[in-house]
């Protein structure tokens, strides 16, 4: 089974940093964006400069408007935020032949349905196999051609192998596993931690405080993905760990950035302001919060960032909250 043609649904920061992987790897690529200056600008500049400025495009990437453009295409990267995962395979199931391959590249639990991004897509596009990729990798670095790991989960061994074959160069190392639900899990999960661990900064609580979050917040992800049917080793791998600590400890992280903002003192609204990336974080710390109390999970710091986010609470009460937590055992 091999790939020749790559489609990537969504010109994000993202997906164009995708584009180049796939790109780099001897696929061609068409990249399709929702936004016609992105189209413009990959044409004119051969960059992506609403979302990744500062990168050169690969020559094998092109950019399209409209989902009929990935109509001859055999393979196909999902890139949209999670919470347009739904509408934007919708849009796409038209043109997708037949047997080609989706591989989710978007990070959440969606709003409402409570449904991880496997979920709606098998909903979305029936019949059509489904991958996951999750993993540690800020986009600018991936573009840019510096050394980065991910998960590539997909049940049937042989076609994840295959996509791995596909779009694997020197740096970018996709690893494969079967367990799709622990890798989306891991990754829908650590967004929202991201943002406790930004707060921590923005308040000045130091290493120590960093640290525990980290370490509770992953304790947090391991229960709520196995509890979602997932593996506890998947997520102690680069989708759940990995991913973890990468967006725990870099204001590269949109999702840290906007806990930072918050620990600081800002509003929601001020945080988000001015930013033409999304932190998916924001909008599946409540569905996150309802995931975890639907299926009995105890996720305190993934409560306390939802219940900030939506004004529930302030962020010192919440801080007090979690220190105030009775003590037991780990």
């Amino acid at each position: 089974m091999t790939f020749k043609h790559a489609g990537v649904v969504g010109a994000g920061a993202w997906g164009t940093a995708l584009a180049q992987v796939a790109a780099r790897a001897g696929l061609e690529v068409t990249l399709q964006a929702r936004e016609p200056e992105v189209v413009a600008s990959i044409a004119d500049k051969r960059e992506n400069t609403m979302f990744l400025p500062g990168v050169t495009l690969e020559p094998a990437v092109t950019a399209v408007s409209d989902m009929a453009g990935l109509a001859t295409c055999d393979l196909i990267l999902a890139v949209p935020p999670a919470q347009h995962l739904r509408s934007a395979m919708a849009a796409l199931a038209p043109y997708l032949k037949p047997g080609v391959p989706v591989v989710l590249c978007s990070k959440g639990v969606e709003q409402g349905s409570l449904k991880l991004m496997t979920e709606v897509a098998a909903e979305a596009l029936p019949g059509v196999a489904i991958a996951v990729l999750s993993g540690p990798s800020f986009a600018g670095e991936v573009a840019r051609g510096l050394p980065a790991a991910a998960t590539l989960a997909c049940e049937d061994e042989a076609l994840g192998k295959a996509i791995v074959e596909a779009i694997a160069i020197p740096t970018f190392r996709p690893y494969w596993a079967a367990d799709v639900i622990g890798a989306e899990a891991g990754g829908a999960v650590k967004n929202v931690l991201a943002i406790a661990c930004g707060i921590s900064e923005g308040k000045g609580l130091g290493r120590n405080a960093h640290a525990a979050l980290i370490t509770r917040g992953f304790a947090e992800l391991t229960r709520l993905a196995v509890a979602a049917g997932g593996k506890a080793e998947t997520v102690a791998g680069l989708c759940g760990l990995g991913d973890l600590v990468l967006t725990c400890s870099s204001s590269q992280s949109r999702n840290m950035s906007v806990g930072l903002a918050l620990g600081a003192g800002q509003t929601l609204e001020q945080a988000l302001a001015g930013k033409v990336s999304v932190a998916e974080g924001v909008a599946s710390a409540p569905a996150v919060r309802a995931l975890a109390r639907s299926l009995s999970v105890e996720t305190p710091i993934c409560e306390a960032v939802a219940a900030i986010l939506a004004g529930e609470v302030d962020v010192d009460s919440a801080i007090l909250g979690l220190l105030s937590r009775p003590l037991k055992a780990e």
